[in-house]
């Protein structure tokens, strides 16, 4: 069942509360003051907004002063991501502005740091986990939380939504995934050697212009203000998605005819997606990135065979189109996909 527009799973309103209950107290007050009934809690299928589930965030915060839900032994305190913020916000580009916030996130945690690995076009925000921890990261919640805000930040300080290629987590795979992939990337493995979310390194070069009163109105509406920059399933951009991935490339429909199909004009249909920031091209490359990563991850080595299955005219238009989406060559991205893969040719510099 496809999530509902603006909603969160009442899943993760649990893995968020989990910590509060496991140190004995009670969650209740919060669910209500956040306008969620704890009744829910034992509703799988039940969903809250994307508000009560920031208000719930920040009371939380408030009552266990840490903005990470309890999940590290070391507490992020009340203002922590807003000092991050401030800081990331004054650098000139992006690289400089994630390497901070990760420094300083790793200066907060314990049991594990993050950090900015940069290798030809790819680049990666891993997760290390400290070998001496006694508090390990129980559970996948953790890191899609760290990354939810790292990655949230990110995009509001190069005003765009940055494409998430890949996201691998160490830890097993949790029973409900839904909205991660909602949120995230449909490419999402588990029991991985560590965590890391993948992205093509060209936006690290892309200037942060960003004045004082956006950063302001950029806090004020935290931790909402993050949760709704991710993918809307409802949007006419996702439904349209979803449409083409269920028909040979060979044979979707040009702009016209895909109109015609959700009744409405070609003019309307493509205001209605500049509006939501996308174009039907945008789409179409999108879902042929998606099936690229899909078989490259099942172990595809004929390139011409696939660049002639996701529509292109060679294989030489799939190599550049693919490294357009990437950084990186079809070849390059299986290497790095690998159990013992990774950035690691070259850690980005921090000074």
């Amino acid at each position: 069942m496809q999530s509902d527009k603006g909603t969160i799973s009442i899943r993760l309103v649990t893995e968020a509360v989990l910590e509060l209950q496991g140190r004995g107290q009670d969650s209740g007050p919060l669910l209500a003051r956040a306008g969620i009934a704890p009744a829910l809690l034992a509703k799988p299928y039940a969903r809250v907004t994307c508000e009560q589930y920031a208000r719930l965030w920040l009371d939380l915060a408030r009552q266990m002063d840490d903005e990470f839900f309890g999940l590290n032994a070391r507490r992020m305190k009340v203002g922590s991501f807003a000092f991050m913020a401030r800081t990331a916000s004054k650098e000139t580009s992006l690289e400089p502005a994630l390497h901070g916030a990760l420094r300083f996130l790793g200066l907060i945690f314990e049991d594990f740091s993050p950090r900015l690995l940069r290798a030809g076009g790819m680049a990666e925000i891993a997760i290390d986990q400290s070998p001496n921890s006694q508090a390990t990261r129980p559970r996948a919640f953790a890191d899609f939380t760290l990354w939810m805000m790292v990655h949230g930040l990110a995009c509001w300080l190069v005003g765009r939504r940055i494409p998430i290629i890949a996201i691998d987590v160490q830890r097993p795979q949790p029973d409900y995934l839904e909205d991660y992939r909602v949120m995230f990337s449909d490419n999402l493995r588990f029991g991985r050697p560590y965590s890391r979310l993948l992205f093509n390194a060209q936006w690290l070069d892309l200037p942060i212009r960003r004045s004082a009163d956006e950063l302001k109105q950029f806090l004020q509406a935290a931790p909402q203000g993050i949760l709704v920059r991710y993918r809307d399933p409802q949007s006419h951009a996702a439904r349209i998605k979803a449409y083409l991935r269920g028909i040979k490339p060979e044979r979707w429909p040009d702009i016209e005819a895909i109109s015609a199909h959700f009744f409405m004009a070609p003019s309307t249909l493509r205001r209605k997606l500049s509006q939501e920031g996308q174009s039907y091209q945008s789409l179409k490359d999108h879902v042929r990135r998606d099936l690229a990563l899909n078989r490259l991850n099942q172990g595809e080595v004929n390139f011409n065979e696939l660049a002639f299955e996701l529509g292109f005219a060679d294989a030489s238009a799939f190599y550049k189109a693919f490294k357009k989406w990437t950084g990186s060559t079809p070849g390059q991205y299986q290497a790095m996909m690998q159990p013992q893969g990774g950035v690691t040719v070259k850690t980005a510099q921090t000074g």
